[in-house]
């Protein structure tokens, strides 16, 4: 296990196979937390607001899968149709 060293300003410095291994890149956000004397450190995805789904429109969604688990689908190509693309 790595062992790294608390810099100025409480910065710390993940080790390149973990850093790698996690699919992380500089800028990216992580999540810090305390689990009773251990610091643990959770790679987090932002979302911007604009790209979420309203309370509505996860309904429908939710309908949708139901829908699929059901078995109630249709191809591809009669949807375009549908949507006019």
């Amino acid at each position: 296990m790595p062992t790294v060293k608390i810099r100025t300003n409480r910065q710390v410095t993940v080790p390149k196979v973990i850093f790698d291994d996690l699919g992380l890149k500089e800028g990216d956000f992580v999540e810090v937390n305390r689990q009773g004397s251990d610091i643990v450190i959770r790679p987090k995805r932002l979302v911007d607001l604009d790209n979420t789904l309203s309370p509505e429109e996860e309904k429908l969604v939710e309908k949708g899968f139901q829908e699929l688990r059901q078995g109630n689908s249709v191809p591809w190509s009669a949807l375009k149709d549908e949507l006019g693309l």
